[in-house]
């Protein structure tokens, strides 16, 4: 058995790493709820801007802008949104599991990676993947602005014809315990099939759908790598909210049970004590 000075620190210790891992908790849900309200404001202007693309794309000649041009893909790039820090459960492990698979299964060879997020770029860097470009100590100044220039870049390698389709992999928030691997394919533009355009022909569009099109389209990508970004971030807060819960209650069930083991030394020691005071009070007598 242990002994009392070995348990007593290890009992410290945990106190310690407790007291740091709900120090966490509550700055990741202090962070999460400004990043979640920022995403659910987000979520109605890029939805509603995505289907009306979506009505409008079935009624526009492609050859009208470059990046509306469906060709044979040869190349693909992947986006693989993560975070900066980890201790945040699965979160960064999942999206690059995900990406690994995708990349595999359309061919290393054939694929081009950029990393956004530190912990993406750890793991890509020393393996055999086509990384183009990477972001680091992304999520600190988190803007707009970031989001459009990451856009024009893109657009701009699939209107070179460098690459031939482009997918964004990241965490959809669903809730504080549920955030969601996606895999959005954002070039080239497709068409679904939705309940919207049953009624969409009754609707008049003024000056036309071609010019609305081309006003619409280079907004529509940006304000989707936004929303990505947005989705990623409150997720990223929420996994890390609930591994650092998780974490103080196993910290909290160690304690407990080191705890007992440390009355169990204590009771052991001082039964022996007894036992030599008592032996050599009867030897004296004796």
């Amino acid at each position: 058995m242990a002994n009392l000075k070995d348990i007593r620190n290890k009992i410290k210790s945990v106190k310690s790493i407790q007291q740091v891992t709900k120090a966490m908790k509550m700055v990741a849900a202090a962070k999460l709820r400004k990043s979640q309200e920022n995403m659910e404001k987000a979520r109605p202007y890029s939805s509603s801007m995505k289907e009306t693309i979506n009505s409008i794309l079935p009624d526009i000649d492609r050859r009208l802008l470059p990046i509306l041009e469906n060709r044979p893909i040869k190349k693909s790039l992947f986006i693989v949104v993560s975070a900066d820090r980890g201790m945040a459960g699965g979160f960064n492990a999942n999206v690059i599991k995900r990406v690994e698979k995708d990349i595999n299964v359309f061919g290393k060879d054939k694929s081009e990676l950029i990393c956004i997020g530190k912990k993406a770029y750890d793991h890509f860097k020393n393996r055999d993947y086509n990384m183009v470009k990477y972001y680091v100590d992304f999520w600190s100044d988190l803007k707009f602005n970031l989001a459009k220039s990451i856009g024009d870049d893109i657009v701009e390698k699939y209107r070179n014809k460098e690459v031939d389709s482009v997918h964004f992999i990241y965490n959809e928030f669903k809730s504080v315990a549920s955030q969601v691997i996606r895999s959005e394919k954002l070039f080239p533009l497709e068409y679904h099939e939705t309940d919207t355009n049953q009624s969409i022909d009754a609707k008049v569009f003024m000056p036309s759908k071609n010019e609305i099109i081309k006003t619409l389209i280079p907004k529509y990508i940006n304000v989707q790598i936004w929303q990505y970004f947005l989705e990623s971030n409150a997720s990223e807060q929420a996994a890390r909210m609930l591994a650092m819960e998780n974490a103080t209650e196993n910290a909290g069930e160690m304690i407990t049970d080191l705890s007992l083991e440390y009355n169990k030394a204590r009771q052991a020691a001082i039964t022996t004590e007894i036992i030599e005071i008592v032996s050599g009070a009867n030897a004296l007598e004796a």
